[in-house]
């Protein structure tokens, strides 16, 4: 968002001389800095802020376009199958395919899913009538729209690349808040038309373009800053530093998983079996918990519904039940050995530390699922929120540029230093490390190239 002034007529100064900046006061000077900045991280973030925008709000719907576009929805019936029937359902469908996790059906009139990996290297998940055992479709993870929407959305189809210029995008967005809410604030008398209210006249074009960028800027700052906040923590960088020093989740996880103790033969007849205290006894070589049985026990700890069950990988894999609800107060984890059938770890909200839960809540209402379709609604209100700010902001820019050039004010020679605008820049450089180190990059750059490159400065300024 960028402004100068409440009044009808104001615009930042594009190209003023050297000697007009010197001879500008102190206020002025930050002014033309702070809209300098505010120009240059608006070139660099709004193709960024787009794509994050778009393929953001479809990504709020899927549950939504999931129900439209596979068969998720099946016609109660009095029972159930058990679900090692369901998954043997789909096992039969796919011979040869490498079964992972099965999500029993979230209400009665969902279908059962069981995810696996096909003959031909697919992942899929399958779609099962839970009262038929019917196989009723299925859904590439890899190839669906959502899963484009999401990789559009966390690295641009590009990888870990994409992820990292993800994460500086989004750290300088909010540098382009900061700085658009300075510029907005009134310089001269408060009005409210052109600061609260927009004024629509199109007989002005340059009024009615500044007036669309900025008021609506200034009332959606804040949720678009905390749309960029709560997506920062599960990009690669920030993200795992975040959980590195702050944002532990308890060990048994993810990080230490129990693990099942292998069966051994019985002891011969006669044979005594010494158990140390406060080991667990080893199960009998015929031993085995099912996956029927394990769901029971996730039915009978009061796991919400929703939950998926993931199958032992190896001898000493567990049974995993995990659930991740709308409302991450209902989170779960338990880890169940595959032959005793024994809990292992139960996992729950409240053993959250106050970063993972800041995180998950956050998150939540990110992806616009905590309070369900108003939470959705407003997200996407953010998301057409920066769609307008985008395309505003690039519309004044366009039409107000000198010919040839960017048209950034030039920066005063002889700038002072402003320590609290230094101190937020510092703070915001430690607080995101790649946003500081991108910072450093563009300060030198415009020491070191800028300054002494006369064409260069021609254009850039």
């Amino acid at each position: 968002m960028s402004s100068t002034s409440n009044e009808a007529t104001a615009a930042p100064d594009i190209g003023r001389s050297p000697g007009a900046a010197r001879a500008a006061t102190p206020a002025a000077h930050l002014y033309r800095v702070a809209w300098r900045w505010h120009l240059y991280a608006g070139l660099f973030v709004i193709p960024f802020l787009v794509v994050l925008a778009l393929s953001g709000g479809v990504y709020l719907f899927k549950p939504q376009l999931d129900r439209l576009m596979y068969p998720q929805t099946v016609a109660p019936a009095e029972t159930a199958l058990l679900p090692g029937q369901q998954l043997a359902a789909a096992q039969m469908a796919y011979p040869g395919a490498t079964v992972t996790k099965l999500k029993p059906a979230p209400a009665p009139d969902r279908s059962a899913e069981v995810l696996l990996t096909s003959e031909d290297g697919r992942d899929l998940t399958v779609f099962v009538d839970p009262y038929t055992a019917r196989v009723l479709g299925e859904r590439d993870e890899k190839d669906n729209l959502q899963y484009y929407a999401l990789k559009l959305h966390t690295e641009l189809l590009a990888g870990d690349l994409g992820d990292r210029a993800i994460e500086i995008a989004a750290c300088w967005a909010i540098v382009l808040l900061i700085s658009g809410l300075y510029l907005w604030w009134p310089r001269k008398a408060f009005k409210v038309w052109g600061t609260l209210l927009p004024r629509l006249d199109r007989s002005n074009r340059r009024i009615f373009y500044r007036d669309l960028h900025v008021v609506p800027g200034f009332w959606a700052a804040l949720l678009v800053f905390f749309m960029l906040i709560t997506g920062l923590p599960v990009t690669g960088f920030w993200g795992e530093q975040l959980v590195d020093v702050w944002g532990h989740f308890p060990e048994q996880m993810w990080d230490d998983v129990p693990r099942s103790t292998s069966p051994r033969p019985a002891s011969p007849p006669g044979g005594d079996q010494v158990v140390r205290e406060g080991q667990r006894p080893a199960p009998a070589a015929d031993a085995r918990a099912t996956l029927d049985s394990v769901v029971a026990t996730a039915e009978r700890r009061a796991i919400a519904p929703g939950y998926s069950v993931s199958l032992p990988q190896g001898p000493e894999g567990v049974y995993t039940v995990s659930v991740f609800p709308d409302d991450p107060a209902g989170e779960a984890m338990l880890h169940i050995d595959q032959y005793s059938g024994d809990v292992l770890a139960d996992i729950r909200w409240q053993q959250y530390g106050v970063v993972p839960r800041a995180v998950e809540l956050g998150l939540a209402l990110h992806e616009g699922r905590y309070f369900g379709l108003a939470n959705q609604l407003l997200m996407l209100g953010a998301c057409a929120a920066v769609v307008l700010l985008a395309v505003t902001g690039t519309v004044m820019w366009w039409t107000r540029r000198p010919k040839g050039r960017i048209g950034a004010p030039a920066a005063p020679r002889d700038m002072p230093l402003w320590r609290g605008a230094a101190a937020i820049m510092v703070v915001l450089g430690a607080v995101f490390p790649l946003m500081g180190l991108s910072l450093l990059a563009v300060l030198a750059l415009d020491h070191l190239l800028v300054d002494r490159i006369p064409a260069l400065r021609r254009i850039l300024a």
